[in-house]
């Protein structure tokens, strides 16, 4: 199948088996933590804290670690970052098992996981195409896609199960262990070819002779403004940054933030259920990109991208009428398959567009400019689910992704990109 040929290719090989297993572990973790914040508080503004301490360490850092992984060997930088977390979930399974963790804690270790997500995110987005292969990047996006769901698949409903049979410090400990696990994967690939012509490269830019620090704090602001001039120049890239700013706000917070409680509280089920959804969501999203990475190019990628965000705000409506949860289920399907559809599409225009030099900066203005208003929207849809319902929240998030979207598609830029 088209969609495998890049798993011919070692050093991405090495890299998806080791993501594909920390993503593992990161679908149980968030299960078990969602289920955890709503057992130990029963407060949606809790949880909504929960992901805002996440968030704004990532915001605040991740310019700078876009300008730091276009100056510094991208797969150094990854392989610290994996170190890194284990070390974090290791605090918290601890902390779990002993039954000593309060919500403070789990705050605390939002805060260091959002760091050195700011850091790993542009590293990694970054570094697929660095050691891919132009004509399998095709795939290598759909298969990173298709990694994220598959376990998303499986990481829900195996949370689930996990935090009702053996608690949650189980789940927390497995996420641990998969940040190790990718760990080793990227270890062979620190001395390679690949990393060492990227230190090469680095190192022709920049000279060889020892800059002050001075020097060097002025180039990393040079180089941002680089990115941001770049940007600027493309139409696609920045309006669709700034849209899905808000958009995020609209569909991210209810689900991140109400879904647990208006599944306890409007729906009377229990973790399983939210184990479920989430698996359904995953499911869709791997149908839309097994079928999105059987062709080499997309055609009329803005009309189509931006019609599956429509479908994307559509698919949240459901439960803000609290429908029969098979219709529920089949919502996240849709939900999970119109995602795929922009994400792969978001992703090959912009390796298409901005030259690979760049291509970290650029990635970290757009998970700035994208993300940048969650710890609001996490905020509002906290706020909101405790003192309006969860079934609000969902109404009000829908109908504004879906003005969102039909919005962008008002600009030529947007509904005429091919």
């Amino acid at each position: 199948m088209n969609v495998l040929s890049s798993l011919k290719h070692r050093p991405f090989a090495l890299l998806w088996t080791g993501q594909t297993t920390s993503r593992l572990g990161d679908s149980l973790y968030r299960i078990a933590l969602s289920w955890w914040v709503l057992e130990k508080t029963g407060s949606a503004v809790a949880m909504g804290t929960v992901l805002i301490f996440s968030q704004v360490p990532m915001l605040i850092f991740l310019l700078i670690g876009g300008v730091v992984v276009d100056r510094l060997p991208r797969i150094r930088i990854m392989f610290s970052s994996d170190l890194l977390s284990g070390l974090v979930i290791t605090f918290v399974t601890v902390f779990a098992w002993l039954d000593l963790l309060q919500i403070w804690h789990i705050y605390l270790a939002s805060m260091l996981f959002g760091f050195v997500e700011a850091f790993f995110f542009p590293a990694y987005q970054a570094v697929v195409p660095q050691i891919t292969p132009s004509d399998l990047l095709n795939s290598a996006n759909s298969l990173n896609g298709l990694s994220q769901r598959v376990t998303g698949i499986v990481g829900p409903a195996l949370g689930a199960a996990l935090v009702a049979a053996g608690g949650t410090s189980l789940a927390f400990g497995l996420d641990a262990l998969s940040f190790f696990i990718s760990a080793l994967c990227v270890l062979p690939m620190l001395r390679s070819n690949l990393d060492k012509v990227q230190r090469q490269e680095i190192t022709s830019e920049i000279g060889t002779v020892r800059r002050s620090a001075r020097a060097s704090f002025r180039q990393g602001f040079k180089d941002l403004g680089e990115g941001f001039n770049l940007v600027r120049t493309i139409p696609w890239i920045w309006m669709s940054i700034l849209l899905f700013g808000l958009v995020n706000i609209m569909e991210a917070g209810p689900r991140a933030v109400a879904m647990p409680f208006l599944i306890k509280e409007d729906l009377g089920a229990d973790v399983k259920l939210l184990g479920i959804l989430g698996s359904a969501a995953s499911l869709g999203f791997v149908v839309g990109m097994i079928w999105l990475g059987q062709y080499v190019r997309l055609h009329r990628r803005g009309l189509l991208g931006y019609l599956s965000v429509v479908g994307t705000g559509a698919a949240l409506l459901p439960f803000a009428f609290k429908l029969p949860i098979p219709v529920l289920i089949a919502s996240m399907f849709v939900s999970g398959m119109s995602t795929s559809v922009f994400a792969l599409i978001w992703t090959h225009t912009l390796q298409e567009m901005v030259p690979g030099n760049m291509l970290g900066r650029v990635y970290s203005i757009d998970a700035l400019g994208s993300f940048v208003l969650l710890p609001i929207g996490f905020s509002l849809s906290g706020w909101g689910t405790d003192q309006f319902g969860a079934p609000t929240v969902f109404l009000i998030g829908g109908i504004s992704t879906i003005i969102l979207a039909l919005l962008g598609l008002t600009h030529p830029a947007i509904r005429n990109l091919d």
